[in-house]
């Protein structure tokens, strides 16, 4: 049964949809098979795997409304090794759509419910609203991914979003458990980011992966040739601090089988 993650910030620009391939690819590596679920109108994370959302017949958004079947919808990442289900621009009128459906935060789930035993883990990269789509995300997901840029702005937002995570699984999902936070894009020449760091590690404790992603123009220039950034350098910084965070949630994954 696959484990389920939702990358999730309430904040543009964090490196969600970086984490995501990346992350997916990096599994991918460790023979693990993954899907990755793109809920973000724009599409970047389909493209980042290779796949050109100008082109795909249907994408997650028929998929969401029940127009088409799973197999009509997922594609190969050829180049990341995994299987994506794309999304475009169709995806932003889903919110719109999904108004007049019942249980319509419950739709991702009920989808995706019969094919999780194809796959040891699902990541789902969200828009960064708490949306329809995002509500979606969480209501399935086993637990949440937040990628974060260690700076002052970035921890008053974090609040918000954790008391989202919280009301969600009171109401909707007693079985969205993991909260974690991944420091990205980090530059430890920059005070405030070490402090701010620090201040994570006081107060998140656990919660906060021990692997920090650098900022690293290789990650930032994978995407315009279709590939994760673990793929199209493999021995860059960036590539490296992704294989070992794919080391880490599998490491925390098997541990907590292991104590059940």
């Amino acid at each position: 049964m696959a484990q389920v993650f939702c990358i999730a910030n309430q904040k543009g620009g964090v490196g969600k949809t970086t984490t995501t391939v990346n992350l997916a690819a990096a599994l991918a590596l460790r023979d693990r098979r993954v899907l990755l679920v793109d809920l973000d109108p724009q599409g970047n994370g389909t493209m980042g795997c290779g796949i050109d959302k100008r082109e795909i017949e249907c994408s997650v958004y028929q998929l969401l409304l029940g127009l088409k079947s799973f197999d009509d919808v997922v594609r190969r990442s050829e180049t990341g090794g995994f299987d994506v289900l794309p999304a475009n621009r169709e995806l932003s009128g889903a919110e719109i759509e999904l108004i007049s459906i019942r249980e319509r935060d419950q739709r991702l789930k009920k989808t995706l419910g019969p094919v999780m035993d194809r796959y040891d883990y699902i990541l789902i990269d969200c828009p960064p609203s708490l949306s329809m789509l995002t509500l979606n995300a969480l209501c399935f997901a086993n637990g949440v991914i937040v990628p974060m840029q260690c700076e002052y702005f970035a921890l008053e937002g974090l609040t918000d979003l954790v008391a989202s995570i919280r009301r969600v699984h009171n109401e909707k999902n007693p079985g969205l458990r993991i909260i974690s936070i991944l420091r990205v894009m980090f530059d430890p020449r920059i005070t405030l980011q070490q402090q701010v760091s620090e201040q994570l590690k006081k107060h998140f404790g656990d919660k906060v992966f021990n692997t920090i992603i650098p900022r690293n123009v290789r990650l930032a220039e994978a995407p315009s040739y279709g590939k994760p950034g673990v793929v199209y350098d493999r021995s860059s910084r960036g590539a490296m601090a992704y294989k070992a965070f794919a080391d880490e949630i599998i490491s925390r994954m098997e541990a907590k089988k292991k104590n059940g």
